[in-house]
């Protein structure tokens, strides 16, 4: 019988947001992909342990490690790719769910119920449920979660920590992060229940920097512009990678090698994007007023800014972006916070350029003149130390 028009019920919209497929792959090794099969082995050593930590700052491999680390791993693997609209709790355990399921843990159909709604249930029971399922397994599986200084939202770090405090032997979790997750990493230290690496096991060494230029530049370079560019670079992934790309058709690669530095555009280009790009407002000025100075104090900052809380931001600054992220080249580590070199401060002198009309000067010229007329305050600072 046909139904008279208008009679049949409307089809209802669909309440769950559709998951993003990619963010569950593991990402595929790009071209001039060098393996670090010393990084590897601490990696599987490390699933001995509750949370293994890769924790450095932007562009020193993180992923790229991870990602080959789990298409070797014997062990079911459910990675994630986080971004900011993660920080929503119920999407956020969705595709924790999900990301397991991937690897076999049939933990979706448990989860799944307690996510739908208007009010969808707390995370402690959200995460009691996951235990409780992953907990009925017979085999061990593993989740990474990668990028997980994009998340800020404290009912996540609060169900991470609850996760951590009764993980079955069942799951290992991996966390790759610019900065340390707000989760008890002390206590878990010190009952041996953590494995970290961090930017110093991460840089290449002089072996792998030989072998990486031959891959990416062809060079079969000279070892004392090897260990030169190593030196320049501290074994930082992305700048032997822009170094790389640089000494292509250099018709003096010895010299380029000598004169490479943080001020080179490549360079700047990525701390620029990776880096800058990602800081408040706030911190973004306070760099661009003090990146005249070469090393960073509290008393030295407040001189020049005219601020009275140059230490707390100093070190909220550490905290948050692993103290190197704006130091990648020819570091040097400054006064009891954050470290400042010539390249960072070019680069913060370029600063953001935002949209402006037509004739009108480059967004960070005045910043440029504040941080010029900051100089004799800079030199009435040093005379009080005398």
């Amino acid at each position: 019988m046909v139904e008279p028009p208008g009679t049949r019920p409307p089809v209802q919209a669909a309440t769950e947001e559709e998951l993003l497929a990619t963010k569950l792959h593991i990402a595929e090794p790009r071209p001039g992909f060098l393996p670090r099969p010393r990084l590897l082995e601490l990696l599987t050593e490390g699933t001995a342990r509750e949370l293994v930590l890769v924790c450095t700052p932007a562009g020193f491999g993180k992923t790229t490690l991870l990602a080959d680390w789990a298409r070797h791993l014997r062990t079911p693997v459910g990675w994630l790719s986080l971004d900011t609209g993660d920080n929503d709790p119920t999407r956020f355990w969705r595709y924790v769910g999900a990301a397991l399921d991937e690897a076999g843990a049939g933990v979706g159909s448990s989860l799944a119920p307690l996510l739908r709604g208007s009010q969808p249930s707390p995370p402690e029971a959200v995460v009691t449920a996951l235990i409780n399922t992953v907990a009925s397994h017979a085999a061990q599986i593993a989740l990474v979660l990668d990028d997980y200084h994009l998340i800020e939202a404290a009912p996540i770090h609060r169900g991470i920590a609850l996760l951590l405090d009764r993980l079955p032997w069942q799951l290992r979790l991996v966390i790759a992060s610019r900065a340390d997750p707000p989760v008890p990493l002390a206590r878990m230290r010190a009952r041996g229940q953590l494995a970290e690496l961090r930017a110093a096991d991460l840089r290449f060494t002089v072996e792998e920097t030989a072998t990486f230029l031959r891959q990416i530049a062809g060079l079969q370079l000279p070892a004392d512009s090897v260990t030169a560019l190593g030196a320049r670079t501290e074994g930082w992934a992305a700048g032997l990678q822009l170094a790389g790309l640089s000494l292509r058709g250099q018709p003096d690669p010895a010299g380029f090698v000598a004169a490479f530095s943080g001020d080179h555009r490549f360079v700047l280009d990525y701390l620029t994007e990776e880096v800058l790009a990602q800081q408040p407002e706030q911190v973004v000025r306070f760099l661009l007023e003090t990146s005249i100075l070469d090393r960073l104090s509290g008393p030295l900052c407040d001189a020049v800014t005219g601020r009275t809380d140059s230490q707390a931001l100093l070190e909220r600054i550490e905290w948050a972006s692993g103290d190197e992220a704006v130091t990648q080249v020819n570091a040097q580590h400054c006064q009891q916070a954050i470290a400042a070199h010539h390249g960072r401060a070019r680069l913060i002198q370029l600063g953001p350029v935002s949209e402006q009309a037509p004739g009108q000067p480059p967004a960070w010229r005045g910043h440029n003149l504040s941080a010029f007329v900051a100089l004799p305050k800079v030199l009435r600072w040093f005379e009080t130390l005398r």
